[in-house]
C-alpha cells in the first residue's frame, strides 16, 4: 500500500499569517544573539578599528549593513515555499560545487592568511563555504525524500550521499577550510540518521574521517602547530600557543560578571581576531560568566526549537522541512559549540566563526538565511498534511 497523499496545500501566506505562525521562541532567540553580537562586534573591535583606519566604529557599520540585509534574507526565506526551495535543489548543488571549484582557480579566490576561502563580487566579498554548505543541504534533503528507501535499505544509497560530501569536504579542505568540512559532516550525518540510514556506513565514515584527520595534521606543518599548541599552549605562550592563551586570560578574567562592557584589556592588540573567531573570549571577559552561560542557553534554545519543527514536519508528512531543519540546526548549534570550544581551549582552532554574533558578512547572511528557513518549516508545519506515511516505507 503505498503512502497516502493530501491535496497540497497553498504555501503562499500574507505577511499577517507569517507573523502569526511564526516560532517565537525560535526567532527571539535568533534576534537576541544578533543584537548582542553587534554590542560585542563594537566593544572588541574598536581599538582595531581605531588603530587601522582612524574610525572606531567601522566595523560596527559595516556588521549593521550586513545585519540589516541579513534580515531582509530571512524575511524573503520567510516567503519562499519549500516546494520551490525543493525544485531548486539540484540547481543550488551545481552552484555550490562551481564556487568551492572557482575559489581555487589563482588569481580569482582572494587569499586571506595563506587560505583561499574569498572571492570578490564588486561590493562585497564572500567566503564561499557558507552559501555551498547551505546549497549542498538543501539538495541533500530533496535527494533524501526521493530516495529514502535506497538510502534506508542499502549501501549504495548511502554511498551516494557520501560520495557528494567526501567530493564537497576535499574541495574545502584544499581551501583550506577544515571546520567547514567539519561542520558540513556532521549536519549530512545528522540527517542520515534521521533517514533511517544504516548504522554501518556512519561507523566507516567514523573511521574514515578520523584516519583522514590525522593524516591532514601530519602532513601539514601549520596544522600540527596548532594541534600541538593546543595540546599545550602555556609550553609557548609567545609562539604556537599564543592565541590560546590570550583567548583563555580573557575567559578566566571576567569571573562571574565580567569587568563591563568595553572593559575587556585582551582586545587591546593582545589577542589576535577579537572581534571574528575569538569573539566569545571577549565577551566572557566583559559579561562574565553570566554571559557567557546566557549565550550557551540561547543557542540551546536555538537547536531545541529547531528540531522541535523538524519533530512536526516529520508529523505532517514534510520530509523535505523536517531533513533540511534537522540539518541546519546541527549546522548552526555545532559551528556555534565549536568556536566556544576553541575560545576555552577544548578543541583545536578551526577558523570558525560564532554564529549571528561574530564580525563577518557572508557568515552572517547564510546564517540568517537559515534562520528564515527554519522558521519557514515551522509556517508550513501549520498547514495540512501532505503525507499520512514516511515517504518509501514498506507496505
Amino acid at each position: 500500500m503505498s503512502a497516502v497523499t493530501l491535496p497540497r496545500a497553498k504555501t503562499r501566506h500574507d505577511w499577517r499569517t507569517l507573523v502569526a505562525r511564526v516560532d517565537a521562541p525560535l526567532a527571539l532567540a535568533a534576534i537576541g544573539l544578533l543584537m548582542l553580537g553587534l554590542i560585542m562586534v563594537a566593544s572588541a573591535s574598536m581599538p582595531l578599528a581605531d588603530h587601522r583606519f582612524d574610525d572606531p566604529f567601522r566595523f560596527l557599520r559595516r556588521q549593521l549593513v550586513y545585519a540589516v540585509f541579513g534580515v531582509a534574507i530571512a524575511a524573503a526565506a520567510l516567503k519562499m515555499p519549500l516546494a520551490r526551495l525543493q525544485q531548486l535543489g539540484f540547481t543550488l548543488m551545481a552552484v555550490s560545487f562551481v564556487l568551492l571549484i572557482v575559489v581555487l582557480i589563482p588569481g580569482v579566490g582572494k587569499v586571506v592568511n595563506g587560505s583561499a576561502r574569498w572571492l570578490d563580487l564588486f561590493v562585497i566579498r564572500i567566503q564561499v563555504s557558507e552559501p555551498a554548505r547551505l546549497g549542498l543541504l538543501i539538495f541533500l534533503a530533496g535527494f533524501l525524500v526521493r530516495r529514502q528507501v535506497e538510502v534506508r535499505d542499502t549501501f549504495f544509497g548511502v554511498g551516494k550521499v557520501m560520495a557528494l560530501l567526501a567530493a564537497a569536504g576535499l574541495l574545502l579542505l584544499a581551501e583550506p577550510d577544515l571546520g567547514a568540512a567539519v561542520v558540513l559532516a556532521l549536519a549530512v550525518m545528522a540527517m542520515l540518521w534521521v533517514a533511517g540510514a544504516p548504522m554501518l556506513p556512519f561507523v566507516l565514515l567514523l573511521f574514515m574521517g578520523m584516519g583522514s584527520l590525522y593524516l591532514l595534521i601530519a602532513l601539514s606543518p601549520y596544522r600540527l602547530a596548532r594541534l600541538t599548541g593546543f595540546m599545550d599552549p602555556w609550553a609557548d605562550p609567545f609562539n604556537t600557543g599564543f592565541q590560546l592563551t590570550q583567548s583563555l586570560m580573557a575567559i578566566g578574567s571576567g569571573h562571574w560578571f565580567g569587568l563591563g562592557l568595553g572593559g575587556s584589556v585582551q582586545k587591546m592588540f593582545y589577542l589576535p581576531e577579537a572581534h571574528t573567531d575569538f569573539l566569545f573570549a571577549i565577551l566572557a571577559e566583559e559579561l562574565g560568566l553570566v554571559g557567557s552561560l546566557s549565550v550557551v542557553m540561547l543557542y540551546a534554545l536555538v537547536f531545541w526549537r529547531s528540531l522541535r519543527i523538524a519533530d512536526a514536519a516529520a508529523r505532517s508528512g514534510r520530509w523535505f522541512g523536517a531533513y533540511l531543519a534537522v540539518g541546519l540546526s546541527v549546522w548552526l548549534t555545532s559551528q556555534a559549540f565549536i568556536n566556544i570550544g576553541v575560545n576555552m581551549g577544548l578543541l583545536p582552532t578551526k577558523g570558525l566563526t560564532l554564529p549571528l554574533m561574530s564580525y563577518g558578512g557572508s557568515s552572517l547572511l547564510v546564517v540568517c538565511t537559515i534562520i528564515g528557513l527554519i522558521l519557514r518549516i515551522g509556517i508550513e508545519n501549520a498547514d495540512p498534511p501532505v503525507q499520512t506515511r514516511k515517504p518509501g516505507r514498506k507496505s
